[in-house]
């Protein structure tokens, strides 16, 4: 059974959507996002210890603090790659960037290959189900170019600017389908 809690988050955001399976975290995302069509809204709205955990987690990052914690969450039917990729993620600190470049050259040399694909490295960091705990919005096109992000470029540019980011240095595409 999944179940589902709703988040309250500051003005800024867009409020955000908890799947939990009655134990794990196994989705969050912000409402009003392409993200949702990855998540379980159709299910019973319950209050778990998990999403206690999560919501205080939240608290804590939206009071402006990198929290000390993370809260238990669970990925299912996550590839090697998709591994790989969300754990560099991970190590991503809070107020800082990578770029997807940056990772795939990671990749590359932790396999001992010349190149990994920056669009693969992409579509792995777009799959990621946990967004902000997992801080997919940390990771930036070449240059300063804020790519599509699922949970909404307004929330990406809100997020990053939250951590304190230098937002000189980013911009938005002003043509295609990553454009606001």
């Amino acid at each position: 059974m999944v179940y589902k809690w709703i988040y309250k988050t500051p003005e800024k955001f867009d409020d955000m959507l908890m799947n939990s399976d009655g134990k794990y975290l196994i989705g969050l995302c912000f409402l009003n996002s392409k993200d949702v069509l990855k998540h379980i809204v159709d299910c019973p709205l319950k209050q778990l210890p998990i999403f206690k955990q999560t919501s205080r987690w939240l608290d804590i990052y939206f009071s402006g603090q990198n929290p000390d914690f993370i809260p238990e969450y669970k990925i299912d039917n996550i590839t090697p790659f998709r591994r790989e990729v969300i754990d560099i993620v991970n190590k991503i600190p809070f107020g800082c960037t990578l770029t997807y470049s940056d990772i795939s050259k990671i990749i590359a040399k932790n396999r001992k290959i010349e190149r990994m694909s920056s669009q693969a490295v992409g579509g792995a960091v777009g799959w990621n189900p946990i967004c902000i705990i997992i801080p997919c919005h940390r990771v930036v096109g070449t240059n300063g170019n804020l790519t599509g992000y699922g949970g909404g470029i307004k929330n990406k540019l809100a997020l990053l600017n939250h951590e304190k980011n230098d937002m000189s240095k980013y911009f938005i595409p002003q043509k295609g389908s990553r454009a606001l």
